[in-house]
């Protein structure tokens, strides 16, 4: 048992990563980028952003992608704090006459206001992106050139995050395993910061949609469409501190099994061209906490003194996680702390998904 839960762990944290490399390397499967102009229209689902939506807005008139063909909606959800008001300023400022403003009544979640902004869109392709991250400035561009493959369907921008927090170290393993498998074949899933589709792929999402960022791309990829990573395509934003990560992990692996209720297909290896990616990126990490603790019972079990030292390991492993929490600063301590606040959330995600089944709470 202690050889078999250890193989699960390291497969899923080490073993499918070099997988993707080596298939990356060995098997790449270029985009048949294009030069396209379609009409883009960039959504944004706004709760409470009167503070970020003016500089988000200024970062959107900056693009290289030809101004005329750019249009943007912001839905705000329910915001009470003159978010409307705020970016239909910055509209006047920045977009003159390319903005059109959503003033949702209440709070809903994202999925409604997304759902509200691509049925007032007009344009060919959807980008989708969050209120508060600035983009690069060729970010549209780069994206709908990737769709200019006919193949692809979805373009996943990266998303870059600043600061010291141990979350934006497992960002950039996490963008690379989606380059990686973007080079082979298809990513999983994209980041909600920065996402571009075709619009005749669009579907509305259920109110209770927590992923819409695998949600949208899975419904491509089952319709044969590749879905890919565009490194060049950047969004900005700032590393969260553990706790709020912790919160922000939670609802997206709890996300993950509702993701597999909205879509059933998806666990068909017949239905779906990614069912290997799908099982080895998002559902494997899902069951990594209960290979963790098998493996602490099995070493446990062992005799001494081999016991002891496994168990002992383990738990310097664990205690080196909670040094941060102290104000230490240890090496490694950051990794530590990111495995276990990431295993931790994926437990409390199941729990939120039994409790709350597909209408998880927003």
């Amino acid at each position: 048992m202690l050889a078999t839960s250890l193989a699960f762990v390291l497969y899923t944290y080490a073993g499918y990563p070099i997988l993707c490399w080596l298939r990356a390397r060995l098997r790449p499967r270029p985009i048949a980028r294009q030069a396209i102009r379609p009409r883009v229209t960039v959504l944004i689902a706004a709760y409470r952003e009167a503070g970020t939506i003016a500089r988000k807005l200024e970062s959107l008139a900056r693009q290289s992608y030809p101004a005329e063909l750019v249009d943007v909606v912001v839905a705000c959800d329910g915001s009470d704090d003159g978010t409307p008001e705020a970016a239909r300023a910055a509209g006047a400022t920045h977009l003159s006459g390319r903005l059109q403003v959503l003033a949702l009544p209440e709070r809903r979640g994202k999925p409604p206001a997304l759902n509200a902004a691509a049925a007032a869109a007009t344009g060919e392709v959807l980008l989708l992106t969050d209120a508060r991250q600035p983009l690069s400035e060729n970010a549209i561009e780069a994206l709908v050139e990737d769709l200019g493959d006919p193949d692809v369907g979805v373009a996943g921008g990266e998303l870059v995050l600043g600061g010291d927090a141990p979350a934006g170290a497992y960002w950039k393993y996490e963008a690379l395993i989606r380059k990686w498998e973007g080079r082979a074949a298809s990513t999983v899933g994209v980041s909600g910061a920065l996402y571009a589709m075709w619009r005749e792929l669009w579907e509305p999402m259920p109110d209770e949609t927590i992923l819409d960022d695998v949600l949208q791309p899975m419904r491509a990829r089952l319709r044969g469409r590749r879905v890919v990573f565009e490194p060049a395509a950047k969004a900005f934003d700032t590393a969260a501190e553990s706790k709020r990560e912790f919160q922000r992990k939670v609802r997206t692996l709890s996300g993950n099994f509702q993701l597999l209720v909205l879509l059933p297909g998806l666990l068909s290896p017949l239905r779906n061209p990614s069912w290997f990616e799908l099982v080895s990126h998002k559902l494997c990490r899902l069951f990594v906490p209960y290979a963790l603790v098998a493996a602490f019972i099995a070493s446990a079990l062992l005799p001494p003194p081999l016991a002891l030292g496994l168990v002992a390991a383990q738990l310097a492993g664990y205690g080196l996680a909670g040094t941060r929490a102290l104000g230490l600063e240890l090496p490694l301590a950051g990794l530590a702390e990111t495995f276990v606040v990431l295993n931790a959330a994926a437990v409390v995600g199941l729990w939120r998904f039994i409790r709350h089944g597909r209408k998880l709470p927003w």
